[in-house]
Parts: C-alpha cells; sequence; structure tokens
C-alpha cells in the first residue's frame, strides 16, 4: 500500500496463532516484532496490514494491536474513546519535552485544560491571525528573492520551519521567534528523534544518567523551556497582547471558573510552538514535492492563486476561502504525506473491536500513513488527486479513514488555525515561484513523530 517509500521486504509475511483472537506479525520470542520495528517501523505496519483488520505486533512487555479498518478507528477514537488512553511509552516519552499539554495530558486534566483552550481556537478568533500568515508569508518571498537566484536551490523543509515557528511565535506569543529558529528549530529537532529512539529501545538508561545522547536531550529541553518560561513570566508582569497566549491567561473553566497556571501555560506553549510549526511545515514541504510530481495540478493551482491574487494584495479572509482547489490540494499532500502519520492509544479496559477482543493494558496503533493508502477505500490511492476533495466526493469521504488531525473528542484542537495557514503560505510560494527537484537528491520520509523527509528537501526555484 505505500509504494513510493521503499518498505517492504522480500518475503512474503503469514499470520501466526495468537491469543485473544487476532492474527499475529510474526516476531521473537521475548523481543516480540520490535526488531522489525526499530529498523523498519513503516513497513512492518505496511506488511502486517495485509493480515486482517486487527493484527497483533508483539514487543517487549506488551501487546500491541495495529487496527486499519475505519469501523476500528471509530471505536477507538470515538464510541469507546473514554477506554483509550494515552499510556503509551511515546507519550511518556514526548510528555519529557511538552508536559502535560494538550497532546500529552488525559483524563480530568485534559478535559479541563480543553474547556480552557477550546474557546481561543474558534474559528472567528483565529481568523484574526490571516494577516499574520500573509505578512509572514511575504518576507518569506522577498527573503529569498533577495538570496535566491533564477534556477537557483532553497532548501525548502528548513524554510517551511522557519516560516511557520516565525508565525505560530507571533499567533501564539506576539513574539518573532524567526531569528530562533536555528536554536529553537534544532532543539525541536532533537527533542523529537530522541524520543523516537527512546520508545524503540525499551532497555535506554534513565535520563539522569549524563550519556552524550542524554546531554544532547537535556540541553535542548533546557533551551525550549527556558524561552517559553522567559515569555510567559513577562507577560503576567506587563500588559495583555492580543495573542492566543493572551486567551489562555484570560479564559476560565466554564464549569470550575479557574484559569491555568504557569506550568500549565508553558506546557500548552510548548505544545503548540512544538506540534504547531512542526506539522504545518511537514504539510507544506511534502507539497511542493507532490506539486513538482503533478504538472496538471500544478497548473490548476497556479491558475486559482494568480486569480485570487490578481493584484498582488493582502490575501484577507474572503480571499483565503476562495482558494478551495489550494486548499484540497493540501488535503490531499496530508493523505499521501501524512505529517501526524500514526497515533497510539492504551487499553484501560478489556475491549472488542471488530469482533476481536483486545486485552487490558494493550496498545493500539491508528497509522494515517496506512489507512490514506488503503485500495479498500480510495481510488488509486498512489496517485496524487486533490478533486477528492471537492464538492460532494469531498464532503463524502469518512472522518474515519481520512484523519490527519486524528479524531473524537481529542481531534486537533489546532487545525483550522493549521489549514489556514497552509493555505496562506502556499498561496504566496506558488504566486512568487515554480518549484522542481533536484535530480538525484533522495526523498525518503522519515517516521520520528512527525513525517519529515530524512535528508531535507532542496528543489530549484523559477521566479514566476
Amino acid at each position: 500500500m505505500t509504494q513510493g517509500f521503499t518498505v517492504r521486504d522480500s518475503e512474503d509475511v503469514e499470520a501466526v496463532a495468537a491469543p485473544f483472537d487476532v492474527p499475529a506479525f510474526p516476531g521473537w520470542p521475548i523481543v516480540g516484532a520490535l526488531p522489525h520495528l526499530q529498523r523498519d517501523i513503516i513497513g512492518t505496519f505496511d506488511r502486517a496490514s495485509e493480515l486482517g483488520d486487527v493484527v497483533r505486533i508483539d514487543f517487549p512487555g506488551k501487546k500491541g494491536f495495529l487496527v486499519t479498518h475505519p469501523e476500528g478507528v471509530k471505536r477507538v477514537l470515538v464510541d469507546n474513546h473514554r477506554n483509550y488512553g494515552k499510556k503509551t511509552r511515546g507519550y511518556k516519552m514526548l510528555s519529557m519535552a511538552l508536559g502535560q499539554g494538550l497532546v500529552t495530558s488525559q483524563g480530568e486534566l485534559w478535559r479541563r485544560q480543553r474547556r480552557i483552550a477550546q474557546p481561543s481556537f474558534h474559528h472567528q478568533r483565529i481568523s484574526r491571525f490571516v494577516e499574520t500568515m500573509d505578512d509572514a508569508g511575504r518576507r518569506m518571498i522577498d527573503r529569498w528573492r533577495v538570496s535566491v537566484p533564477a534556477g537557483g536551490v532553497l532548501e525548502v523543509s528548513e524554510e517551511m520551519m522557519r516560516v511557520t515557528l516565525e508565525i505560530v511565535g507571533l499567533a501564539l506569543l506576539s513574539t518573532d521567534l524567526s531569528q530562533e529558529s536555528g536554536p529553537i528549530g534544532d532543539a525541536i529537532s532533537v527533542v523529537l528523534h530522541e524520543t523516537v529512539w527512546r520508545i524503540t529501545h525499551p532497555l535506554s538508561l534513565p535520563l539522569s544518567i549524563p550519556t552524550p545522547r542524554h546531554r544532547r536531550l537535556v540541553r535542548a529541553l533546557e533551551r525550549m523551556h527556558q524561552l517559553v518560561d522567559e515569555v510567559v513570566q513577562e507577560r503576567r508582569a506587563g500588559a495583555s497582547k492580543e495573542d492566543l497566549l493572551n486567551m489562555f491567561m484570560e479564559a476560565r473553566d466554564e464549569e470550575t471558573g479557574e484559569g491555568m497556571s504557569n506550568t500549565q501555560l508553558r506546557d500548552e506553549v510548548m505544545t503548540m510552538v512544538s506540534a504547531g510549526h512542526e506539522t504545518t511545515a511537514n504539510a507544506l514541504t511534502w507539497t511542493l514535492h507532490l506539486l513538482a510530481e503533478a504538472p496538471e495540478a500544478l497548473a490548476r493551482l497556479e491558475e486559482e492563486v494568480d486569480r485570487v491574487l490578481h493584484d498582488d494584495g493582502p490575501l484577507g479572509l474572503e480571499r483565503l476561502r476562495d482558494l478551495e482547489w489550494t486548499e484540497a490540494v493540501i488535503k490531499e499532500s496530508m493523505r499521501l504525506r501524512p505529517p501526524v502519520w500514526m497515533l497510539a492509544r492504551s487499553l484501560s479496559e478489556d475491549d472488542e473491536v471488530m469482533g476481536h477482543p483486545l486485552p487490558k493494558g494493550g496498545i493500539v496503533f491508528l497509522s494515517q500513513l496506512i489507512m490514506h493508502r488503503d485500495p479498500r477505500f480510495w481510488d488509486a490511492p498512489e496517485v496524487f488527486r486533490p478533486e477528492r476533495f471537492l464538492g460532494e466526493a469531498g464532503k463524502a469521504i469518512s472522518k474515519h479513514v481520512y484523519f490527519p488531525f486524528a479524531g473524537g473528542p481529542r481531534v486537533c484542537i489546532g487545525q483550522a488555525f493549521a489549514l489556514m495557514e497552509a493555505k496562506a503560505l502556499l498561496a504566496r510560494m506558488v504566486r512568487a515561484a515554480r518549484f522542481s527537484a533536484v535530480a538525484d537528491h533522495p526523498v525518503v520520509p522519515e517516521p520520528v513523530i512527525t513525517l519529515r523527509p530524512k535528508y531535507g528537501l532542496p528543489m530549484h526555484v523559477a521566479w514566476r
């Protein structure tokens, strides 16, 4: 199902007998399928998905279950979501960086934080940031025109990280983090890679032991925490500003009347800064890559952008709404290269999914990367076809087959913000330039917490 990733092993895989009436991916005693996952987690999930809608994938000390059917996705994310928490090794490791923000918290703490934060992300409130997004896109293009000659090469992945970090800094903190993009971007990258390493190496040493790897991670965490703590402290002592942090500070729980503590504010800011710029940056990076291989889709995109931005004036909310094909392009890109490529949930109690009993303490995996390419649910799943998301056809797509922002009560709170940002930046880039591949550069998806191009993405720039 995942062509283009070069992930399949040559041998066929057959299910082996397993308890709990679930077909099992073959593994070894004690370590289970962990060596497969460490070597090639995407390929392992891909091959396991061929064994059934629910497949057992064992790893040390835990029973894992890959679910690849919309009925099962709905069961986990919606119908019985309270039974599926985040007591997984992955979220435990991620909480080292993000604390107990909306991504990592659970139970009553998560429900309280969600109640407080939700009003800040109503469409009417976040629409005020369209100008911020558009201005950042214009500055980015101006910078490129000075530094990149016609036909020159631009490291797209780095630039997308830089501009999305600038936008999230301005929208969230009224602080221009673009000058911080190097150290902050590097720190986030270290945290993501080290988190994945610790997830897939269950015998790793405690973080308190000062190995070179641990020292690198601790320095990255300290850099991120220092930045956020300084901003929160300054804001507590100063005047209010028109940004998301101010909304968080003023918001009160509708049930208790309580606001967020400094620690909770830091955790939410850490979550928004990390997840809020990393995912959108990767979505835009993959979009430019896919467009370079789809000339008809690109031509239609250029026509729409040229028509909507014919006078090169401010984008504005109304113009943003007119970019229908632009939005379809982004959604199709997130189908083929979902920035969040996998979700993990822990079973609080026994449950039954797709007729299969799953035990308390097990871990359920839902992979957007697998589901978004399943030929049972998509016509020509490997082909880039943005028209899938237009009109009635787009409305008919099941949210349990296509779920780039997760789903159910824990659907990403920032999805509307992210789509607005991606549309605004893509429109500015397409209006200004055409991007093409650099010959012989390997474009390999790397599944860290998000799906990144492993070797970056340099592209040629032809100014329009």
